[in-house]
């Protein structure tokens, strides 16, 4: 059969690669594949699938060449530095009106560079976040596609095609906006998932040491959430299967993993454009420090030598069943923090850059197929559908009701945690972040002032309009001279 006119072209044959190859051709496309080393190609070819429409080369430039045009390649590279050269290799091969699409985990701020680089060449570019793992590449992942919109109209019929659905039939794969916009929300996304991630282990660590339950009355309990409450999302559901998975030996395998949590670097950048943007992500950012501390083993077991744990009985404030209703209210508590502070950063982004995102059709994108897929996210979506411009979900009605039905609950769970040794950062940041934005009277005006005092940087009075602002010579030294006033 002739290997010519493939609809897409993928270099790179990692694992989403690969099952991003196998679901195009099962769902009817001709697919061109190219991977740095060849041997993998036909591994791939002999091993995976034995499917007629899928072609792999030697050769990058026989790839290309096997396209249709417009030319459509998508990259599945490491991010960073490889997927510069991937671009380099692939410039003198396509011409005017051809498509890169980058389907890793880049930043951003690349995306835009490289979108602005290839603006000479005429070559469209799309920087497309994908979420789901190797399942939802295999079977349907949530795709967040951004940079040129004409790009778009020629791919999306692929994409679209091979994205989740919801429950309605509607594809969880829509368009986020120019620029770096895709890359952006697939960053949020990661950091949300962080905190979905630490949260639940927050809870697993209560459940485990402080009601000292086993691994199959956690799974039970989990599972219970997953099923009947609004917690019901992915990460709940694979942590009731991963509490009672068992290892080789009949034991379980939970208890043989070193308690070190990796990250690739995702979490670390929501963290570092939320400071750029002035955007408070609290429980996100603590959710990273969190990996932080776990990764740092030799401290760790040298502060438990120094400071050993109290082998007092745990202090329980209530019985058990209660105490299960309020864990279950703080992860809901705590869960709707973390979305909202994710989709705050995201409109604060949106506007500055001016991208022009659609949270009610984010929030679309993210409901099946994705690592943070959740019921919530369809309260979510109703409640920019309502209100176009939200500001934050905790003023829609019924996120603000659930907030005040489970407010209670995350305060005796934090104080029980905070009792008994257990750290919940998260948990905690949740209720701090509350606590401080429902606050009209913080603290802050000593802070002004006392950045007035010692470096002369001005304040702002209540009694006076907010465009004023004004130095006090708190000394009597040091004269009426004032700093420039400006913000970081």
């Amino acid at each position: 059969m002739c290997k010519k006119f493939a609809d897409i072209g993928v270099i790179g044959l990692a694992v989403m690669g690969q099952n991003l190859v196998i679901n195009m051709s099962e769902k009817g496309f001709k697919v061109a594949v190219f991977n740095r080393t060849f041997s993998k190609v036909k591994k791939f070819l002999d091993t995976s699938t034995t499917n007629s429409d899928i072609f792999g080369y030697k050769y990058i430039s026989e790839m290309v060449k096997s396209l249709k045009k417009p030319r459509k390649v998508m990259i599945m590279v490491r991010a960073g530095e490889t997927v510069d050269q991937v671009i380099n290799k692939l410039l003198p091969l396509l011409e005017a009106g051809d498509i890169i699409i980058d389907g890793g985990n880049s930043n951003f701020l690349d995306t835009e560079r490289r979108i602005d680089f290839l603006k000479n060449s005429q070559i469209l570019y799309l920087g497309m976040g994908i979420s789901g793992g190797e399942e939802g590449a295999r079977f349907g992942p949530s795709i967040m596609p951004g940079g040129s919109m004409e790009a778009w109209g020629s791919a999306k019929f692929i994409f679209e095609k091979i994205s989740a659905k919801t429950s309605s039939s509607e594809r969880c794969c829509k368009w986020v906006g120019k620029g770096g916009s895709g890359h952006f929300v697939k960053m949020v996304h990661n950091g949300i998932e962080y905190g979905d991630m630490q949260l639940i282990s927050e809870s697993y660590h209560i459940l485990r040491d402080i009601l000292k339950q086993s691994n199959s009355e956690m799974s039970e309990v989990f599972s219970n959430w997953n099923d009947k409450t609004s917690l019901s999302s992915y990460l709940i559901g694979i942590t009731a299967n991963i509490l009672k998975f068992r290892d080789t030996d009949n034991s379980y395998l939970l208890d043989k993993i070193l308690d070190s949590a990796g990250q690739k670097g995702t979490g670390k950048w929501v963290a570092a454009n939320a400071l750029n943007l002035n955007s408070p992500l609290n429980l996100i950012v603590e959710s990273v420090f969190s990996r932080c501390i776990s990764s740092d083993n030799s401290l760790r077991k040298e502060a438990c030598l120094t400071y050993p744990k109290s082998s007092k009985d745990n202090i329980m404030l209530q019985t058990k069943e209660e105490f299960l209703l309020d864990l279950e209210s703080a992860l809901i508590f705590a869960k709707i923090i973390s979305y909202s502070q994710g989709y705050m950063m995201i409109s604060k982004a949106s506007k500055f850059y001016k991208w022009n995102i659609s949270l009610s059709d984010l929030s679309v994108t993210w409901r099946e197929g994705c690592i943070i897929k959740s019921t919530l996210l369809d309260n979510i979506r109703e409640a920019f559908l309502k209100k176009y411009d939200l500001t934050n979900i905790i003023f829609d009605r019924y996120f603000s009701n659930l907030l005040k039905k489970t407010v209670s609950g995350a305060r005796n769970i934090a104080i029980i945690a905070l009792k008994n040794g257990i750290p919940t950062p998260t948990l905690s940041s949740a209720l701090n972040f509350f606590d401080a934005i429902t606050t009209t009277n913080l603290p802050s005006n000593l802070i002004q002032a006392q950045r007035d005092y010692f470096g002369a940087h001005t304040y702002q009075r209540r009694d006076k309009s907010n465009d004023n602002f004004f130095h006090t010579d708190w000394t009597g030294l040091s004269g009426f001279v004032s700093s420039s006033n400006y913000n970081i």
